[in-house]
């Protein structure tokens, strides 16, 4: 006689339940997202203090104080700039031919001149090997033709300002300028003073890929970030002191699902509140620097 109420009560008591239950979760859910985002970015900003620290006063910070590290590219254009979009194609494709005799020989050392009394020497490559640097030889389709080469100076973007530096001028088949590639060799990467993150305990920190230029004086720098193909892309910002610039990068939102492993890179502009001037610019997940070109700093 009493079944069905106690059925009825029952089935009510279990549907508020789970209302209940469904959002405290759905609660729970949203206030631990906000929690994550704030205490990724504070673990993102404490790792680029440790980072910042851990390069103050160093043996490291000493010895990238006193080398050569560019902050520009290696391959200079002509100053007359490309005749046709077919020939800037060519060069961004490293289309090249050799239609002339490159120099055998040359200087073992050159100087690095910044103009302060602080000369650097440091090896020079040889022409045949500064010109395998940008050209891969094809003769099919559109091409640049280099007709011969000889060993002047240039003037580029270095860690301490600008310097003026050993290249190879590389005369171009119906162009009145040449195309220059700085010969001087940059300086070994120190050592860094503080490892990697660990992984996990970064906040989500990402490598910064290399440096792609400055701007605005110097106010600002232009770097390639990464980030997947599933997410909103990639954010970068930067700790900076007297003494360095640390960028730490990470995504804006991971999309769900399952996603391709594919990685992009992307020109991420960076303002700072100075120029970057001889600061140590660092990545705050690897500890190290980010010279031009990649880990190794060869330029293009």
């Amino acid at each position: 006689m009493h079944t069905q109420p106690k059925r009825s009560v029952c089935l009510l008591l279990v549907s508020l339940l789970s209302t209940s239950l469904l959002a405290g979760c759905g609660n729970n859910q949203r206030a631990d997202d906000g929690h994550a985002n704030d205490q990724s970015l504070r673990m993102q900003e404490e790792r680029a203090r440790q980072v910042a620290d851990a390069w103050r006063a160093s043996a490291a910070a000493a010895a990238w104080s006193q080398g050569y590290y560019p902050m520009a590219d290696a391959v200079q254009k002509p100053v007359s700039g490309w005749r046709s979009k077919a020939d800037e194609r060519a060069f961004e494709t490293k289309s090249f031919v050799l239609g002339g005799d490159l120099p055998s020989t040359a200087p073992v050392l050159g100087e690095v001149d910044w103009g302060n009394g602080k000369d650097l020497t440091r090896p020079l490559i040889g022409a045949k090997k500064a010109y395998q640097s940008f050209a891969l030889n094809r003769s099919a389709g559109p091409h640049l033709t280099v007709t011969g080469a000889r060993l002047s100076t240039t003037t580029i973007v270095t860690s301490r300002g600008n310097a003026t530096v050993p290249a190879w001028l590389f005369t171009l088949e119906n162009y009145d300028t040449p195309l220059k590639r700085v010969a001087v060799t940059p300086s070994k990467l120190p050592e860094p003073p503080i490892g990697q993150a660990r992984q996990g305990a970064s906040g989500g920190l990402r490598s910064i890929a290399r440096l792609a230029g400055t701007a605005a004086g110097g106010r600002s720098v232009i770097v390639k970030a990464t980030h997947g193909s599933c997410d909103d892309g990639p954010i970068v910002k930067a700790l900076e002191s007297d003494e360095s610039v640390v960028l730490y990068a990470s995504i804006k939102e991971a999309g769900s699902g399952t996603c391709p492993a594919d990685m992009i890179e992307q020109n991420m502009r960076v303002e700072l509140s100075q120029p970057l001037g001889d600061r140590l610019l660092l990545d705050a997940l690897t500890g190290r620097p980010v010279p031009f070109g990649g880990p190794k700093g060869a330029g293009r």
